[in-house]
Parts: structure tokens; sequence; C-alpha cells
């Protein structure tokens, strides 16, 4: 029997030498003669705990006993027993004497004693830890009494530890052993090492060793009179000292008394079963212990239940002992919104107890879940982590956030509900500082092009707003080729007022990028025209932009007048760009108002983005319909424009800019509009839309039978400053001279004006061919009888 044994203690080591574990300082308590001590992994680094029990001999009782509680220890496994991770016994030789010591790694744990010093809880929520502990313990014992037949024999403080999670664990099992109560014969003590549990916590069949009485008794009997005593340390808080110190009932709760008077009977029969002390509903039913039984069982709950009770432990968890929320629920949480059991809500609840941590330990437990529920295909979970991702996104590093967050939330912009999509874009505003060039260039401006014309006009705006507050971001190539063209060329023209002034505001806010030559050229004939503009809070924002852009014109010239070379941004501008980008990001970080940050004119006369996403589709069928003009440009026209840069980045803006379809012309991704779905204009919006269209040119006649009277010369300057404007935007000059006007065909070709689909929408009729006598055209007369002459033109060939 004696090989056995120390063949199962010492079957997973082989010496001291070979335990892959380092021991650390011991803690000041523990039961019997152990010793416990703090350790780590030789691997990992992990916690855990080493217990070790020295003899002088091989025949030393103790250390029987400490083989039967690894033996015990190994092949008992519950939730609220201590987990066993290694064993080994290491026999040392100093000088004559030898010394045996058995050595059990365990789970990280401390004990029950010191923790409820550490922790210091006063008055309700130490007794709602205290049942917590209680519940836990009691669960243990019963499954020993009840369910394995089996008698622990010390139940007390010493036997219970704590996990660094305040879950109270049982062991101690030295004096463990099977309850042979069916044996009637038997007369010897039942359980072999009962000589080491102190007379104190002995019950009185045992202190006069009255076998045959206890084994007529149930088999909790014993451990229900331990139980009893536990209860009697906790709240007394000090160990027992004598048997009769269990008669003092002071400090035991008033729904807990009864239970603990039947734990403790004379009678070993009338003991109450530890199962029986689960009921106890008026003790053991608390916020706090009802808060972790849910956790617990999460996985038989139904959607509704969970529902309600993950909305309602934000405000709980306020009233729970901090500590036990941190160290307790808050890694439960975590687990099972990792796991999928827990809902959306859960979320909230969350990064409500993540706030109480600090950086660090936010990184440690909270963010890797996080960072996981990024992949999750759950909506609702999507959406939550979309409107919070300012209480996180600041702890998450930029490779987190460019390799493993962006690739899963980058699927928003394309997502079919306009409410993700707004989510989305707002989330840009805390994740885009964090991308790499290559995911801001390649992907994030794509992305952006395309919710740029997006149907709802409060994403315009709020795509517009993005832009400008992460303009700095961007490289000097990228801001050059996609900031203008995406204030000027699209926000300025949208058909949303507040789109139109987030344009006007984006271009102020990044002012000090731009030289003279594009304010002058690109930036100031596009802001003048919003000077008569319909909404007079867009003409205000107008002509505020347009003395910020000519002052900057002025400063420069007179530094370039007194020989001060090098400065090409608006220095004085900087004090107004800052309150501009700082404006800008407070509308767009408001939570809870998914549509609400468009309204960038002032409250009192622009509407908020909720009643522009709700009134988006009316907004939207209002747009006037420009007539889309059709250039033919001569070589020389070319000339007169320096060619622009040809840019190495896929964004949108850029291959628009050059003609790049990539394969994707029959995509209808957010770039194509339909002209012969756009509506004509409104009456109201008509002058509007008339100074900010471009001017319109009809397709050139065959010099040979044409008639058409030339172009006035007003005309071609006006042609010939559009293409000044224009020229660096343009596509290339078509391969025909002459080309019918289709206006059916939604998607374009290579050689078409890539940038049909962001200038203004084409007619909504077919263009009628001008009379050979007059500029405009005119209904063919009614035929006249006799000779008459024909003049034959082309279009009528």
């Amino acid at each position: 029997m004696f090989k056995f044994l120390k063949e199962v203690v010492g079957g997973s080591g082989t010496g001291l030498k070979d335990l892959p574990y380092n021991i650390g300082d011991p803690y000041h308590s523990a039961w019997g003669s152990w010793i416990h001590h703090r350790g780590t992994s030789k691997d990992d680094g992990s916690a855990v705990s080493i217990f070790a029990l020295s003899g002088n001999n091989a025949q030393d009782g103790h250390l029987a006993a400490g083989r039967n509680g690894v033996k015990r220890l190994r092949t008992v496994r519950h939730p609220n027993i201590l987990s066993f991770l290694h064993s080994t016994e290491v026999e040392t030789h100093d000088g004559s004497t030898s010394k045996v010591t058995i050595y059990i790694v365990t789970e990280p744990v401390m004990p029950l004693s010191d923790k409820i010093k550490e922790l210091g809880l006063k008055a309700t929520q130490r007794d709602e830890y205290f049942a917590l502990g209680l519940h836990q313990i009691t669960k243990a014992v019963s499954f020993l009494n009840n369910d394995c037949k089996l008698v622990h024999g010390n139940v007390c403080l010493a036997s219970v530890v704590v996990t660094p999670t305040l879950d109270w664990k049982l062991h101690a099992f030295d004096v463990l052993s099977e309850f042979d109560g069916s044996n009637g014969s038997a007369s010897g003590p039942m359980l072999p090492f009962e000589w080491l549990v102190g007379t104190q916590y002995k019950p009185m069949e045992m202190v006069k060793s009255d076998w045959v009485a206890i084994r007529k008794s149930p088999p909790w009997a014993i451990d229900s009179w331990g139980l009893g005593c536990l209860i009697y340390e906790l709240f007394s808080g000090s160990k027992l000292g004598k048997t009769e110190e269990l008669r003092n009932t002071v400090g035991i709760p008033k729904s807990l008394l009864p239970d603990y008077q039947r734990l403790l009977s004379s009678m070993p029969s009338r003991r109450l079963n530890t199962s029986k002390l689960l009921e106890n509903g008026e003790y053991f039913q608390n916020k706090l212990v009802d808060t972790i039984h849910f956790m617990d069982i999460l996985n038989l709950k139904d959607s509704v239940e969970k529902d309600t009770f993950f909305r309602k432990l934000p405000n709980v968890a306020e009233q729970l002992p901090r500590e036990i929320v941190l160290k307790k629920l808050l890694p439960l949480l975590a687990s099972s919104l990792e796991f999928g059991s827990a809902v959306a809500p859960a979320l909230t609840a969350l990064l409500k107890m993540g706030s109480w941590l600090s950086t660090e330990d936010f990184k440690v437990k909270v963010l890797p879940t996080i960072v996981k529920l990024f992949a999750s295909n759950d909506r609702a979970i999507r959406v939550s982590l979309l409107q919070h991702v300012d209480q996180f996104g600041e702890s998450m590093s930029g490779q987190i956030v460019d390799e493993q967050v962006y690739p899963h939330v980058a699927t928003g912009f394309a997502d079919t509900s306009a409410f993700l999509r707004e989510l989305t874009l707002k989330s840009m505003l805390v994740l885009a500082p964090k991308l790499s060039q290559r995911t801001l260039s390649g992907s994030l401006l794509k992305h952006l092009s395309k919710l740029q014309v997006d149907e709802e006009p409060a994403i315009r705006t709020n795509t517009t707003i993005l832009l400008g507050n992460i303009a700095t971001y961007l490289n000097e190539g990228t801001r050059k080729r996609v900031l203008i063209n995406a204030f000027t060329v699209r926000a300025l023209r949208d058909t949303f007022p507040p789109a139109r002034g987030a344009g006007i505001v984006a271009l102020c806010a990044t002012s000090t990028t731009y030289d003279d030559t594009e304010i002058a050229t690109r930036i100031l004939p596009n802001v003048v025209v919003l000077t008569i503009d319909q909404d007079s809070e867009v003409r205000s924002k107008a002509f505020q932009a347009v003395e910020q852009f000519l002052q900057i014109l002025k400063q420069n010239y007179e530094k370039t007048n007194a020989g001060e070379t090098g400065a090409t941004g608006g220095a004085s501008a900087i004090p107004e760009t800052a309150g501009l980008i700082g404006w800008a990001m407070s509308s767009l970080t408001l939570k809870g108002k998914p549509l609400d940050q468009a309204s960038l004119a002032s409250s009192s006369s622009a509407p908020s983005l909720a009643a522009a996403a709700s009134n988006a589709p009316s907004t939207a069928t209002e747009a006037p319909s420009v007539r889309a003009s059709h250039h033919t440009r001569s070589n020389s026209d070319f000339t007169d424009q320096p060619a622009p840069p040809s840019p190495t980045s896929t964004d949108g803006w850029g291959d628009t800019e050059n003609g790049i379809s990539e394969g994707h012309d029959s995509d209808k991704d957010g770039w194509d509009l339909d002209p012969i779905d756009e509506p004509k204009p409104s009456p109201a919006l008509s002058n509007i839309q008339a100074a900010q269209k471009r001017p319109v040119s009809q397709p050139s006649r065959p010099a040979a039978t044409s008639s058409r009277p030339k172009i006035s010369t007003a005309k071609a300057a006006a042609k010939s400053e559009d293409d000044d404007l224009w020229g660096s935007l343009a596509a290339p000059q078509p391969a025909t001279t002459s080309r019918p006007l289709n206006l059916k065909k939604s998607v374009q070709s290579e050689d078409e004006d890539p940038w049909a689909a962001i200038a203004a929408p084409q007619p909504t009729t077919r263009a009628k061919p001008l009379s050979s006598g007059r500029g405009r055209g005119a209904k063919p007369a009614a035929p006249k009888l006799g000779a008459q002459r024909i003049n034959r033109t082309s279009s009528g060939m």
C-alpha cells in the first residue's frame, strides 16, 4: 500500500530539480503542517500555488496523510474544489538524517483568512460576499457527502482558499475517506487520519471515537458540524478556540441562524443536510449571489431573460463590492461575450466595469475580448462596438487596429443599413489616426469616396467632416490629390445645405495644406459661388471662407515682396482652423444620436442630422438635375493647363481623376449616377445649380456640312476659364470628334469622362439640334407649299 501511494504521489515528477515550477515566498497560514508557497511556472511564468509537507522519514504519519490528500485531490474534480496541477516527492539527505518532502502544485490561491483581511469589506458588502463563498463551499461539501459518499472530516476556515477571481475552493483532503456506513461489522476508525483534526472542530461522537454511532449517522453528519464551525469563524472574525464558543451566535445573521443551529445539532441524525442548506433562499438570495448564479447558468437562459439581465447589470454592478466586480464578475462577463452566450447589451456593462480598471489592466482583461468581438457576425454586437469605440479606441495599438480591427469594421461602409454606415463612419474619427498610410490611402479613402455620394445626406455631410479631421494623417501627395476634389467638386455642389457648409468648413480647416495657386484657381472660384447660396448659413460660411483665403493670399504676397521665402501656409488662419477642427470633432463624437452630426449650420436655422437622416430620401429627390457638359478639348486646351501628377494611390478620388476604373465600371457603388432617374430641379434651387454647373458646349459638327454659327466670344471665354479650373481633373480627350449622346447607358466606358459620376448630372431629355439661323433650338416650321430652299446639315442627314 505504501509503495502504491508513493507511486501515485511521485507519478507526475521525479524530483525537485525536475519540478517545472519556481517556489516563491510562503503565506503566513496554511492547513495543518503544510506550508503554502507562491509559485510560478518555468514555461510561461503563470502563477501557481505550491504546498509543501515535510517529514523526518518515509514512515511519518503526516506524510502518509499527505499522500492520501494528494491522491484524493488528483481524483476528485469539482468547480469548488481546488484544482490539482502537479505533485512530486523529494528525499534529501543531510549527513545521517534524511528528509522527505511532498510538493503539490495547484491553481494560484491564497488562504481565506488573508483574503478577508485584504478585501476589508464591511457591513452589507461583507455579508453578501460571505454568502457567495458559503454557497460555493456548501456545494463542494454536498458533492462529497451526497454524490461521492466521502467524508472530508475537517471543514473549517483553514481548509478554504480563494482564487484570483475570488472564488472559494475547498482543499486539505488529508483526512478525507469513504463513508462505510453499510459495513455494520466494522469497529475500527472510519477516518484513519482523524487525529490530525483539532479537538475544537470535532463533533461529540468523534471526540468519543464512537465509530459505531458515526457509521449509523448520515454521511453528512461530520461535515455539517464542520460547516457550522466555518460559519462561526467567518462571522466572529477569529479562529475557533474551543467547542463551547460555538454557542455564541451574536455575529450570525438572523436569516442564517436557524440553519446554523441545525448544523450543530448534538444528535448526528438531526443535523441539517448540506444540500438543504443551499435551499435557504432568505440568506443566499442577494444581489451578488443572484448575479453570479445567473452568469454561471447563462447558457440555460432565453434571449429575453438575458437582455433584461444585461440591461440592468451596469446599475447593479455599482452597488456590488468593487473588488468582487472586477475580479469575479468582469472575467465571467468577458468570457460569456467571447464565446457568444451573452447578448449585445452585455458590452455596455463590460465597458463600464472596464472603466474602473487601470489602463494596463484594461488592456489585459478587457481589450482582448473586444478585439475578438469585432469579428462577430452579430449585427447588434457590431453596432454596440461602434457606438462605444471612443471608450476603448485609445487603448488599442496601431498594429491591432490596422490588422485585426479595421478589416472587420470596413465591412460596415457598404452595409445596407444607413445607421450602421453612419456608425462606421463616425468610428473612423477614433481609428483612423492608428491606421497605416497604406490602409488610409488604399482602403479608407476608397470607402469615403463612395460615402460622399451616399443617398443619405447626413452620411455625405459627416464624410466631409471626417475628411477634414483626418487630413493631417494623410501624406502630402494624398492630401494634394484628394482634399480639393472632395471638398469642391463634391461637397460644395451637394444639394444638402449642411453638406455644402461642411465643405466650406473643411476647406478652412485644412487651409494650411494649399498653396497660392490652388487657393486662387480652384478654391476661391468655387467658394465665391456660394456667397449667393439660398441657405443663409452657407452664405455666411462662404463669406468667412473667402475672407480667410484672401487674407492668406495677401499675407503670402506681402511676404514675397518683403523677401521672405518658404511660407506657403495660412499662418494667420491657424487659430480659426483649430477652432473649426474642434467643432467638427465634437459634432462627430456625440453618442446616442446616430444621425445627429450633420448640422454644420447653427441649431437655430440648420436641421440636425437626425432630422436630416429622416428627411434624406425626400431631400435627395429634390436634387436639381444640372446638365452635364461634354467638352471636346483641343490640343491647345491641354497645353494651357499644367498636367496633373499621376497618382500611385488607388483611392476613389485618384481613380476618378485619372480615368481608372479597375474593372468595376458595372458596379453600382455610389460613383455611377443614373442621369435618367435624376428628377428635375426645383425652382428654388435652379439659380444656385445654374451657377454651379459647368458651361454647356454642344458636340462639334463636321466642318464640311455644318451650317452652325461659331460660338460667341463670351462663351468661348467661359469655356476657357472652366478648362483652366478643372483641367487637372478632366479625362483625356475623346477618341472621336463627335459622339451621340446616349442617356440610357448606365455603365461608363473607359474613354468617357470619368468625372461624370461626380459632376453635374446629364440632362433628362435628348439635346435638340440647333437651327441654322438661330442660336437656340426651335420647333420645326410647318411645311409650306411650293418650292423651298432646303439647307441640309450633318444633323439632318
